[in-house]
């Protein structure tokens, strides 16, 4: 069984703005497009299996994306 490549916070932000693509209806390319990244990119960070990741101004992007705050892809007690 291979490492976990991502953290719990890194898989709850990625799952968070998971939700709220498909709530939205955007397909991963759809979104790559607007968040200015390779058309690969959501997959890869939607994947178990690669350790790509949405980092700070990504998450700022999406907030202005998805029309909402940044603190709605964060969890609201840390991860221990």
């Amino acid at each position: 069984m291979a490492a976990n490549l991502k953290s719990d916070i890194e898989a709850y932000v990625i799952n968070k703005v998971k939700e709220k693509r498909v709530q939205q209806n955007l397909s991963q390319s759809e979104l790559a497009v607007r968040l200015n990244v390779s058309n690969g990119f959501i997959g890869q960070a939607e994947s178990s299996n690669s350790p790509t990741k949405y980092n700070l101004n990504h998450l700022n992007q999406l907030a202005i994306i998805f029309n909402c705050s940044v603190k709605d892809f964060i969890p609201e007690e840390p991860f221990k």
